[in-house]
């Protein structure tokens, strides 16, 4: 099957069920206290719609469920979904229904709290999902972690990290005086507000402070070579067939020592040189990227156990054809298991430092490099694997909820955190605030809504296409 198609199947799966959820807690809250819903509706259905309830057919096969008073269906436009409640200014600017007076069982007669619960079952519900899926991921696959003290050969660092005065061959223990569990990507959050940190340098534990001025974690994020990574020898752990490694003469276990006159003593060393090799390649000539295909490697063989030289060209991808040692092959890896009653606080924890770094993170949105970085359906779909992994597929969900969560509760009308922005004024002024300001503060909230989405499809367009 396409990639293409695999990762779009992948995100429709996912968003159709996080937006079914989220409009499900703004169902379910109404229904609890009440309230009036008159449609309940799976993506968007502008002019028309692919399935209704209401429709005279369904009507004709099941009278009963027609005659309920809300209106369950399916849209033609897959970019979310929506409830209608009765008496709401909402994004259907329904003008016509507010002009009546309240009845009993609509959204604006009720008090502030029940209101506040209604608008806010969305975002629960999302958070509420992220947690059962988590843990329900503890208890069907357990976790795989690397702790640091398994990372023997310790790290090698790029010139950002050594000026914030990391050496290579450290095993970084403690941020700020909070030790390091594990080896993974989230280190970098605490790294970038690190005031001081603990490394494990020959042998001995030395602390030293870290200058104010080091990179934040989006710059941090960006780097290439990283800020940091495990010192992992650059050691051949298999050769494509008709690759121009396999034609060079390369082997398994053959270990490479320089690659273009420029030393390489890890795989980070070979990642750098060919980032490098790459970004000369996307700006110069035919004939100049024809030239930079070759290469002169200087590798130490397994079999003969000489250091050899030989020269080579990339193939039509730039690629070399081997595969790489990983950090498993010199580190092991430590798998946790949980049984269910384990899996859920261990669950629920996992979800909550995801929420969290989520929110910490989202400052950077509103600098120069982090609108640059804003992405729509194009940059999510792009996240999900080229081949159906259920355990990513999961992972990928949980945090895609706890993304629309966040973003859901932000005060920006026409959002779920608009609404809950009047619900304070109302609870703090004791009156309600106007229904003609409600529906100018909703034109401009959708405005900027559209508007976000309009930057954010641009973003992708230069990303993807250009």
């Amino acid at each position: 099957m396409n990639v293409i198609l695999i990762k779009a199947l992948q995100l429709l799966c996912c968003l159709s069920l996080l937006v079914v959820l989220h409009e499900g807690g703004h169902f379910m809250f109404s229904k609890l206290f009440k309230v009036r819903v008159e449609k309940f509706y799976m993506f968007f259905n502008p002019k028309f719609h692919l399935f209704s309830t209401k429709d005279k057919w369904f009507a004709k096969l099941f009278p009963r469920i027609a005659k309920n008073e809300t209106e369950y269906g399916i849209g033609w436009v897959p970019l979310g979904g929506y409830v209608k409640i009765a008496g709401m200014i909402d994004e259907s600017m329904d003008k016509e229904q507010m002009k009546q007076p309240a009845k009993p069982d609509e959204f604006r007669s009720q008090p502030v709290w029940k209101r506040f619960f209604i608008m806010v079952g969305g975002v629960l519900m999302n958070l509420i999902t992220a947690l059962v899926i988590y843990s329900a991921i503890m208890f069907t696959w357990g976790r795989d972690v690397m702790p640091m003290e398994n990372v023997k050969d310790g790290f090698v660092f790029n010139k950002e990290g050594q000026k914030m005065g990391f050496v290579d061959g450290d095993i970084p223990l403690k941020i700020n005086g909070e030790k390091i569990a594990y080896f993974d990507a989230s280190m970098l959050r605490p790294l970038s507000e690190a005031e001081n940190v603990t490394v494990l340098r020959d042998g001995k534990e030395v602390t030293f402070d870290v200058p104010a001025n080091h990179p934040d974690m989006l710059e941090m994020s960006e780097m290439n070579p990283p800020l940091l990574a495990p010192f992992v020898l650059a050691e051949i752990d298999s050769v494509m067939p008709d690759s121009p490694a396999q034609k060079a003469g390369l082997a398994q276990c053959d270990c490479i020592l320089a690659v273009d006159g420029q030393p390489v003593r890890c795989w980070a060393d070979f990642d750098a040189i060919m980032l490098r090799k790459s970004d000369k390649l996307a700006v110069c000539s035919a004939a100049d990227s024809l030239a930079l295909r070759k290469m002169t490697l200087v590798y130490m063989s397994k079999a003969t156990e000489k250091v050899d030289t030989i020269q080579l060209e990339l193939n039509e991808n730039y690629m070399l054809g081997i595969v790489k040692t990983q950090l498993s092959d010199y580190a092991e890896y430590k798998h946790l298991d949980y049984n269910f009653f384990e899996s859920i606080p261990a669950g629920c924890a996992y979800g909550w430092k995801q929420l969290t770094g989520y929110v910490h993170d989202l400052k950077y949105v509103f600098t120069p490099k982090g609108a640059k970085s804003v992405g729509s359906f194009i940059t999510i779909g792009s996240i999900f694997p080229d081949q159906w992994d259920w355990l990513k597929f999961w992972n990928l969900t949980a945090l895609i909820s706890i993304i629309l969560a966040v973003m859901n509760i932000l005060p920006i009308p026409g959002l779920d955190g608009g609404h809950v922005m009047f619900l304070l004024y109302e609870a703090i002024t004791r009156k309600p605030m106007s229904e003609k300001a409600q529906e100018v503060a909703e034109y401009i909230g959708m405005g900027l809504l559209i508007l976000l989405m309009i930057w954010a499809f641009g973003n992708d367009l230069m990303r993807f296409v250009f």
